[in-house]
C-alpha cells in the first residue's frame, strides 16, 4: 500500500471562536512531506501566537534539513530490513524537532520580557507508507478514525489527566474541575521538553483528526464519527468549527482533517488482519489493560517470523528471552514425544521469558507453516523504561498474572496434602500416637491452560 500524493486528502480550517480577540492557534499541512501539525499557544498579549508559529515553522525546516530520514518513512514497509532501526531513526528525527523549536520558543522569551513564559502544544503526524508517526506535547489531540471507530492515540499532558489516571479523580469529577485546562508539558516554558512519540500501523481508509483543545473541549471522541463520513473533506473542518462555536466557542479552535483514499478497496481486508492481531494482543494477559495506543507501542516492537512446519521454534531445557503471539498456523507444545498443547492463531506462548531466564519448560514445534509475532526481553524492556505509564499499567498486569498462578498454586497444594492424608491407613495414624501424620508436601506444578505461558 502506496502512501503517494494522490492518496492523501486533507483539509484544515481554524476560528479566533466567540470569545477571545486574537487566535493563538496555528497549524501546519504538507501533503507533498505527509506533515501534519495543530498547536495551540500560550502566554497571553499575543505572546501564544509567536510561540505556536515558531513551533509549527521550526518543525517543517528541521524536518526539511533531513530529507533523507524523511523519505525512509514513506517507503519502510513491516517486512523492510532493520525496519524498527528506521522507525526509532524518525521518532528521533521528530523528538529532536520538538527540542529545536522549544528552545527557539525558550529563548524568545527570554529576550523579550513580554514574553516570557510563552509556550505552546504541538501534535505531529507524518504519514509514509505503512506507518504513521505520532510525536506529541500538551492538550492538543490526535484521533485516528478507521472502519467507523475512533481512537484517541495521543495523551492529555493536563493535570487532570494525570489524577483520572492515578486513580484520583474521576472523570464525571474532571469535567468541573477548576483546573481542566491546566498544562502540565508545553513547547518552549523550558530549553527542552519531554515528547510523546508514537508509531501506528496505517491502512487504506484510515482519517486523522488533529484538533486543539478549543474543539475537543465541546466535542466528545463518540460524536467524531459521523462528521468524517463526509465525501468532501473540505466540509469536516468547518463542521467541526461550528459546532465547538455552537457550544460556546470559550477558546480558538483549529481542525486539520487527514484521509487516505482506499482507491484499491481493500480497507475491510486489511482491517479485520490488524484488528485480529491487536485483538489477540489485547487477549494476553500482560497485555489485558493496556490502551489502543499503548496496545499499539507494544504491536510495532513485535517482529514478524515465518516457520516452516517442522521446524523447532525452541527446545526444552534452552534460555528463554521471547513471547510469540500466533498469527498463523499452527505449534505443537511438547516434552520429547508427549505432546501437551496444540496452539493456533491468537493463541501466545512464552510470556514468562520477558520476565524471568529461567529454561523452557517445554519444546514448541511448527506443524504447520506458521506466521508469529515475536516480542524479546530487552525490546520489551526498553520499551517500558521508556514509556513510564505503559510500564505501571503492564507491571500492574504482571503482578495480576502471577498472583492468580501463586493462588492456583496453593490451592492445588492444599487439594494435593487434603488427598494424601484421606489416603493414610488408620494403623498409620496409631503409630503417631493418634496425632496426625506429617506429610511431604508434593513439588508444585506448573499451572495455567496448556501452551499458554508454559515454556
Amino acid at each position: 500500500m502506496a502512501t503517494g500524493v494522490e492518496q492523501i486528502q486533507f483539509w484544515a480550517a481554524t476560528d479566533v471562536g466567540r470569545v477571545r480577540d486574537h487566535n493563538e492557534d496555528n497549524f501546519l499541512a504538507d501533503r507533498n512531506v505527509g506533515l501534519f501539525a495543530v498547536a495551540d499557544g500560550m502566554g497571553g498579549h499575543a505572546a501564544g501566537e509567536v510561540a505556536s508559529s515558531i513551533a509549527v515553522r521550526t518543525v517543517r525546516e528541521h524536518l526539511g534539513r533531513y530529507r533523507d530520514v524523511v523519505e525512509k518513512a514513506r517507503v519502510v514497509r513491516q517486512e523492510s530490513r532493520n525496519v524498527e532501526d528506521v522507525q526509532r531513526e524518525i521518532c528521533s528525527l521528530l523528538e529532536s524537532a520538538f527540542q529545536e523549536a522549544s528552545a527557539a520558543i525558550w529563548t524568545k522569551a527570554q529576550a523579550e520580557d513580554d514574553k516570557r513564559g510563552m509556550g505552546t502544544t504541538l501534535s505531529v503526524l507524518l504519514l509514509g507508507e505503512a506507518f504513521a508517526y505520532v510525536a506529541h506535547v500538551g492538550d492538543s489531540r490526535i484521533y485516528l478514525l478507521r472502519m467507523g471507530e475512533v481512537q484517541q492515540i495521543t495523551d492529555d499532558h493536563t493535570l487532570v489527566n494525570a489524577l483520572i489516571r492515578d486513580g484520583r479523580l474521576s472523570r464525571e469529577e474532571a469535567r468541573d474541575a477548576p483546573f481542566k485546562n491546566a498544562v502540565t508539558r508545553a513547547v518552549g516554558v523550558y530549553e527542552s521538553v519531554e515528547v510523546d512519540t508514537l508509531v501506528v500501523p496505517v491502512l487504506p481508509g484510515d482519517q486523522f483528526l488533529l484538533a486543539s483543545d478549543g474543539l475537543t473541549g465541546y466535542l466528545d471522541a463518540a460524536e467524531i464519527p459521523p462528521f468524517m463520513q463526509s465525501e468532501d473533506v473540505k466540509e469536516i473542518p468547518p463542521k467541526l468549527i461550528e459546532i465547538a462555536n455552537e457550544r460556546g466557542g470559550h477558546d480558538n479552535i483549529t481542525s486539520v482533517v487527514v484521509r487516505l483514499v482506499d482507491f484499491q478497496g481493500v480497507a475491510h481486508e486489511r482491517f479485520r488482519d490488524l484488528n485480529f492481531r491487536i485483538d489477540a494482543l489485547k487477549n494476553m494477559p500482560f497485555f489485558k489493560y493496556l490502551s489502543y495506543s499503548d496496545l499499539l507501542r507494544v504491536f510495532v516492537n513485535m517482529r514478524h517470523e515465518r516457520v516452516a512446519a517442522g521446524t523447532t521454534v525452541f527446545e526444552q531445557g534452552s534460555a528463554g528471552s521471547d513471547l510469540y503471539l500466533i498469527l498463523a498456523g499452527a505449534v505443537r507444545i511438547h516434552r520429547g514425544d508427549i505432546d501437551l498443547a496444540t496452539l493456533g492463531p491468537g493463541d501466545h506462548f512464552g510470556e514468562m521469558a520477558l520476565i524471568d531466564q529461567a529454561p523452557r519448560s517445554a519444546s514448541v514445534t511448527a506443524v504447520q507453516d506458521t506466521a508469529l509475532l515475536r516480542l524479546d526481553r530487552n525490546t520489551f524492556f526498553t520499551l517500558i523504561r521508556k514509556e513510564s505509564d505503559l510500564a505501571r499499567k503492564v507491571l500492574w498486569n504482571i503482578l495480576q498474572v502471577l498472583s492468580a498462578r501463586l493462588r492456583s498454586t496453593s490451592s492445588e497444594l492444599e487439594q494435593a496434602r487434603d488427598s494424601m492424608v484421606e489416603e493414610v491407613p488408620i494403623d498409620a495414624v496409631e503409630v503417631f500416637g493418634g496425632s496426625s501424620p506429617t506429610v511431604p508436601s508434593p513439588p508444585p506444578r506448573r499451572t495455567g491452560p496448556p501452551g499458554r505461558g508454559l515454556p
